[in-house]
């Protein structure tokens, strides 16, 4: 089990990303554009540098939903390996049996 506190901090950053999602995409809009002048996309530059880190949603981390372990995430189930052998032998995750040769 993950620390609680490491948790949270996750679920903040889901927050932030999806608080500050159309002001990210705005600014990256004219950041991009060419046909501006390279002052006002100097402007939107720092507008959005100035956005708080954790708003990015590459800072973002997979956790499993069951007991917030980082590694060995499954995407498709959104669980970590450890949860996904627990719950498929005993039989919780349909479709998967426990393999026995």
């Amino acid at each position: 089990m993950a620390k609680k506190a490491m948790i949270e901090r996750e679920l903040k950053r889901q927050r932030l990303v999806e608080k500050y999602a159309n002001k990210r995409s705005e600014l990256k809009a004219i950041i991009n554009n060419r046909e501006l002048s390279s002052s006002e996309r100097y402007e939107a530059t720092m507008k959005l540098s100035q956005l708080p880190r954790n708003s990015s949603p590459t800072r973002l981390h997979n956790r499993c939903q069951i007991t917030g372990r980082p590694k060995g995430y499954y995407r498709k189930l959104r669980i970590s390996r450890i949860a996904l052998r627990e719950y498929g032998g005993f039989g919780q995750i349909p479709g998967m049996i426990k393999s026995s040769w």
